[in-house]
């Protein structure tokens, strides 16, 4: 097989993803050629080169409907022989969107591919794209469907996880972030997003707030309490009799803020590298995607990272760094606890609590943040992973070169 070499990582900002957010009034078809043209500008690169573009976008409707992969790449000018393809793995899409690109380089069938995601989630709801298994209570009473927010809560119940230790998770995503945003370290591939006049909409993630404290997060009334007294609370606990109530720990301080923004990373061979003069920055070593119980949903991460550390023949104490998705903070310490993995080594400049979860778009996010820490660090090793909605993990391991 080809080795799968990531050339580059560039990503927007992320903004809120409501209508007070500065990237409100930028469709996400405008985010994605900010990336896709920052990626050809920094590498000289002819885009005819490109032989297809692999974006994730979760709710693929409305501003973000129809192959919005492709539609990007003609709106930014690019050559018609560059494909497209959109994918929704759930949280995971952009993640996998890499590895997508990263199989398609190692068989040898493809040379060059731009991966990444996109998700305008101010301007297409969360739940615009609902499905039967959402909206139809015959399918919902065969699943035992429970929203994620209740699954979350369900892992901390059964993990004994305290509000304390969710609240300890979120405040230091906070300091993290706004540690690394003041020191510069997120400059190297943060694409400002500007308007037609070439005016800077924003260049800065807006969500990190360095002023939260564990006092004003412990005011914070749970979310998804009144959510569980409908139903879902029973539901969740059907599947664990030993559990006579849920405790409902996380609010909208401990869980991931909804957020606009896109990413894009760029992936090739060796021989495409020489010719292109393209500079290897890290390889792809191991790829694993697994299901995982749908009920508590949210725990698929600790299985996929097992299996992507058995192909890649390491364990978690060779992996120098690790990026998880901050969907929740209880699914954040199931893992770690799980895993045994020092907190020093996980998500060292933050994650999604601070900087918000553009869902198609936070995998290529975080495995470009990857990157970027295992050079500063002049480290090797990193490990990215995800859990998703409906009983999904993934997780990849890159190798920096």
């Amino acid at each position: 097989m080809s080795e799968a070499y990531i050339f580059d990582a560039v990503r927007t900002p992320r903004s809120r993803g409501n209508s007070k957010g500065s990237l409100y009034e930028v469709k996400p078809i405008e985010l994605l050629k900010t990336v896709y043209q920052a990626i050809v500008k920094r590498n000289t690169l002819d885009n005819a080169k490109i032989d297809d573009v692999i974006m994730g976008c979760v709710t693929a409707v409305r501003d973000q409907g129809a192959n919005i992969a492709k539609i990007a790449a003609i709106y930014s000018g690019w050559h018609e022989s560059v494909a497209g393809m959109t994918v929704n793995r759930r949280c995971a899409s952009g993640l996998e969107a890499c590895n997508l690109a990263a199989m398609k380089i190692q068989s040898g069938n493809s040379d060059l591919i731009l991966a990444g995601g996109v998700e305008s989630m101010s301007r297409v709801g969360i739940d615009e794209d609902l499905g039967d298994w959402f909206m139809n209570p015959l399918v919902n009473d065969a699943t035992a469907y429970t929203p994620q927010g209740i699954a979350a809560d369900l892992i901390a119940t059964v993990e004994g996880l305290c509000r304390d230790a969710v609240d300890q998770v979120a405040y230091e995503s906070h300091q993290k972030a706004a540690y690394a945003q003041k020191s510069g370290y997120f400059k190297q591939s943060l694409i400002p997003v500007k308007d037609l006049n070439g005016l800077t909409i924003l260049d800065y993630d807006e969500m990190i707030r360095e002023d939260t404290n564990l006092e004003l997060l412990s005011q914070l009334k749970p979310s998804f309490e009144q959510m569980g007294q409908m139903g879902f609370d029973a539901t969740a606990i059907s599947g664990y009799p030993t559990i006579e109530r849920i405790l409902h720990v996380h609010h909208s301080g401990n869980s991931c803020g909804m957020a606009d923004g896109a990413a894009a990373v760029l992936i090739g061979n060796e021989q495409i590298a020489k010719s292109l003069g393209l500079k290897p920055r890290a390889k792809f070593r191991a790829i694993a995607t697994v299901g995982s119980e749908s009920g508590v949903m949210l725990t698929g991460n600790v299985s996929a990272s097992r299996k992507a550390l058995q192909k890649a023949g390491l364990t978690v104490e060779d992996i120098d760094l690790f990026e998880v998705n901050e969907v929740f903070a209880a699914v954040v310490l199931k893992w770690q606890r799980d895993l045994e993995i020092p907190s020093d080594k996980i998500n060292p400049n933050g994650g999604g609590i601070a900087m918000g979860h553009p869902l198609g778009a936070t995998g290529a996010m975080l495995l470009g943040m990857l990157v970027d820490e295992l050079e500063r660090r002049d480290l090797t090793l990193g490990l990215c992973s995800f859990s998703a909605d409906g009983g999904i993990g993934v997780s990849t391991i890159i190798e920096r070169v």
